[in-house]
């Protein structure tokens, strides 16, 4: 049990960190490993009132947490990730070749809202 625990945790932490690098740079670093172009930003599916690819991101990044420390540090996780999704899109406005745009923040917020409900029906 601590061997998945430390797994979670380290995938989590490994993920954070890896969201935070994605959104702070000057451009889309998929676009320019899957494309060699860091102005064209690859579309996992396509956009419906919020921005998919961070509500996937957001989504994927609250779960893990959840599960990380499920068993305690539960509010304060999710203050966190509400807080971090403002916050990195916020920092798009100064940002060279990033924009704000609300529907990813939206996207953002929704992701982290729907881990938190279901934590709540869940009980964890």
């Amino acid at each position: 049990m601590k061997k998945i625990t430390l797994l979670t945790k380290t995938a989590f932490h490994t993920s954070n960190i890896g969201l935070i690098l994605i959104y702070l740079y000057p451009g889309s670093l998929f676009g320019w490993l899957l494309y060699g172009d860091t102005q064209r930003q690859p579309q996992l599916t396509s956009d419906f009132l919020v921005s998919t690819n961070h509500f996937y991101a957001f989504t994927l990044l609250s779960a893990l947490g959840l599960f990380s420390y499920h068993a305690n540090k539960h509010k304060l996780l999710f203050l966190y990730f509400f807080s971090l999704s403002m916050l990195l899109e916020l920092c798009h406005i100064i940002i060279p070749n990033r924009s704000y745009e609300f529907v990813d923040f939206l996207g953002n917020i929704l992701g982290v809202f729907i881990i938190y409900i279901l934590s709540k029906f869940m009980k964890f």
